[in-house]
């Protein structure tokens, strides 16, 4: 876990794959618990420590949680994250194929299997079936993988992932979608790169960007973002 911005109101961190936000059958250690007792031993605060959670993110994936660290700023978050239009979220998708088009808006309805909790591309008319609207760009390539940047309109289950699969490509070690094999720390190349919203209390634009995790093939695509080769050249 790694805080990358903090103030009185907000704390965002850079989550690990592998790492649970909320508390599952697992009962294994959570996000909210280590960021608390974070709080805990830096401010030295007695009792419990508040802290909100107005979206998630899931295990598999690595990058970008923000946190209320009040019940003032949570349901001010709540709303910034529920409405369409307020908050901008960019992941970094790394895909076994090169998309035929440079750039596409994709959408898709799809519903949510709870039993299997996984996701399927289905028909409007479906029970259950839900819009999801996505727009993604190819921003570079090595040798065996492709790197797209995500920006997603709507915050349907798994969606990036079963948007991505129903165009037959397939997020590095996502088994679940359909990849050939699995990654090392059972974690996917999915990571949620940047949050773009207006601060809910200061009301100034807030943008946080998170590193992807340290690995060959994120370490590759590091390199040419750095040397400014992505293309678009300005995406982050």
């Amino acid at each position: 876990m790694e805080v990358i911005y903090e103030d009185n109101h907000i704390i965002a961190i850079n989550k690990a794959c592998g790492e649970v936000v909320q508390g599952d059958k697992t009962g294994d250690e959570t996000i909210l618990d280590k960021v608390k007792q974070y709080l805990k031993i830096k401010y030295n605060k007695p009792g419990n420590v508040y802290l909100g959670l107005p979206h998630r993110i899931d295990r598999p994936t690595s990058g970008l949680l923000v946190l209320a660290k009040t019940g003032k700023v949570l349901p001010r978050l709540n709303k910034l994250f529920q409405t369409k239009s307020a908050v901008k979220k960019v992941y970094w998708a790394v895909v076994d194929k090169r998309p035929a088009k440079h750039t596409d808006t994709l959408e898709n309805y799809i519903v949510k299997n709870e039993a299997r909790n996984k996701s399927y591309v289905t028909d409007k008319t479906s029970e259950g079936a839900k819009l999801a609207s996505l727009t993604y760009r190819h921003i570079a390539s090595i040798e065996r993988y492709h790197l797209l940047e995500v920006e997603i309109h709507t915050g349907r289950h798994h969606q990036i992932r079963v948007q991505l699969k129903n165009l037959g490509l397939h997020i590095k070690g996502d088994l679940k979608y359909g990849a050939s094999r699995s990654n090392k720390d059972k974690g996917i190349h999915l990571h949620a790169r940047k949050v773009e919203l207006i601060h809910p209390v200061k009301k100034e634009p807030l943008v946080i960007i998170a590193d992807p995790p340290k690995d060959p093939v994120w370490d590759e695509f590091m390199k040419l973002f750095s040397a400014g080769k992505f293309s678009p050249v300005h995406s982050v």
